[in-house]
């Protein structure tokens, strides 16, 4: 039964009640998920330009002809800058429809020119969740290509070794989200195309930064379409575009090859379906914004906005390098931060990383914790934007305070048999009530809320097999949302 109605104030201020319980997404205390311009007219013209188009339906151009020129005009103005001639896209809901798109499109290319029917796509291991994502969803199998452990860069010649007659799409990230450093694109790229194979650029995060930290004067390496054998690339609005979530771009060097992307379906009784992208009906609300925000900051404005990221950057990096026990993972350009934290014996410790996190939460501060993975170690990840320039010197300080507090802290320990007895367990045979058990044991509880501190519990999902830790992390997410 429908709640009683209830006045608009009163419903505005539970909003806004609710809202405080989250962690911050402007002042630059949040190091992951939040990209800040910094600039409260940005954050105006977002809202305005969102509500002018919030009833307007993209599902048919046909019918709002402002949606087809908003995004003839957001997808050119993106070519212009990560594109060739001739180059076709589309605007989609984030950086996971671009790339579920872009492997949607290399698998229908794959079929239709070259007759592959058992597609692979090839990933290094430091892809993104989101290509693993589109694979189980499109029935695409996903070749992982481990990455050099030092720089944590793609190898260029085991992903080369890694394509056969059933490689539909061929991936590299600039950067990768992990740990902010740029795969060898051209050299990927060039593997790719001796095979006749596409190769998709992830710039979900880099493709908006990069091209204008190089206006600045860093160096940067070509990723882009102009790049030999780069057929596809995928960029995100929301994120160094500065429009609010969701706002992406795909982008392919021709459409001919974009027309595998679409979906078109005449045979019911109903109006004629051509869906460009996954989604049906969306606001046009999101592109609008998008639209309003590109034109309002232009060429100078995100210029000046990256170099200010890149200011961020320049002096996070020393001070963390600087500090005792701290190691920063690779060589990162642009925005993204990976630091692991020693322990007596000079190796990466995941206690201490996790006590860390916990440290700089009670502190204010949101850094991402990151777990092992294939000899890669665990870590901490900080994403910089323009409203974190400011922050990086008390950052460092309470970063400080935070690795002596966690060095001070009781060891994190995984109970020995419980991680034998987890290595035992079938993820797919496994009762409900068996991984509730589970769950409760190692503290997450979605009706109870989250610990206060989570280093026991990341401590104990690091140590689970990766079929278990991906069930137990789908039966807490599913407690979240209990009804």
């Amino acid at each position: 039964m429908l709640p009683a109605g209830r006045p608009a104030d009163q419903l505005l201020a539970e909003l806004r009640g609710l809202r405080a319980g989250d962690a911050p997404t402007r002042g630059g205390r949040t190091f992951a998920y939040v990209y800040d311009a910094g600039l409260p007219d940005v954050d105006e013209l977002t809202t305005a330009a969102y509500g002018v188009f919030a009833t307007v339906n993209g599902l048919d151009p046909t019918v709002f002809p402002s949606v087809a020129r908003l995004e003839n005009d957001v997808v050119g103005t993106v070519s212009a800058v990560l594109g060739v001639p001739g180059a076709q896209g589309s605007f989609t809901s984030g950086g996971t429809e671009s790339i579920l798109l872009a492997v949607k499109t290399a698998r229908d290319h794959a079929r239709a020119v070259r007759g592959v029917t058992r597609p692979q796509v090839v990933l290094p291991s430091t892809a993104h969740a989101a290509f693993h994502k589109a694979a189980h969803y499109l029935g695409v199998e996903t070749v992982v290509v481990p990455v050099d452990p030092l720089t944590f860069r793609a190898d260029a010649s085991a992903m080369a070794g890694s394509v056969t007659d059933r490689t539909a799409l061929v991936v590299a990230s600039a950067p990768s989200y992990a740990h902010g450093v740029p795969d060898p694109v051209a050299e990927i790229a060039a593997a790719a195309a001796e095979r006749d194979v596409l190769c998709h650029v992830d710039a979900c995060i880099g493709g908006w930064l990069l091209p204008f930290l190089a206006r600045t004067g860093r160096p940067v390496e070509p990723f882009d379409l102009s790049v030999p054998g780069v057929t596809s690339i995928s960029v995100d609005l929301h994120k160094y575009g500065y429009a609010d979530k969701g706002a992406s771009v795909v982008l392919y060097r021709d459409a001919e090859l974009r027309r595998h992307q679409y979906f078109a379906h005449a045979g019911w009784p109903g109006y004629p379906v051509v869906n460009p992208t996954a989604q049906g009906t969306k606001s046009g609300g999101l592109l609008a914004q998008a639209w309003a925000v590109l034109n309002h900051l232009g060429h100078d404005g995100y210029t000046a906005l990256a170099r200010r990221v890149a200011l961020a950057s320049d002096r996070l990096l020393p001070g963390l390098r600087a500090m005792d026990g701290v190691r920063v993972l690779g060589d990162p350009v642009g925005s993204l931060v990976a630091f692991t934290v020693h322990g007596p014996a000079g190796t990466p410790d995941l206690g201490l990383v996790l006590h860390v996190a916990d440290e700089m939460r009670e502190r204010g501060w949101y850094l991402q914790p990151q777990l092992s993975y294939d000899g890669l170690p665990p870590n901490l990840h900080l994403t910089l934007a323009p409203a974190t320039t400011d922050r990086v010197g008390p950052l460092l300080a309470d970063l400080a305070e935070s690795v002596a507090a966690a060095r001070a802290c009781e060891p994190v320990t995984v109970d020995p048999s419980l991680a034998e007895l987890a290595a035992t367990l079938d993820p797919d045979t496994l009762a409900p009530e068996d991984v509730a058990g589970f769950l409760a044991f190692a503290g997450l509880d979605g009706e109870q809320g989250l610990p206060s501190r989570m280093a026991p519990v990341l401590a104990l999902l690091d140590a689970l097999p990766t079929r278990l830790k991906e069930r137990m992390l789908t039966e807490f997410v599913g407690s979240l949302f209990h009804v």
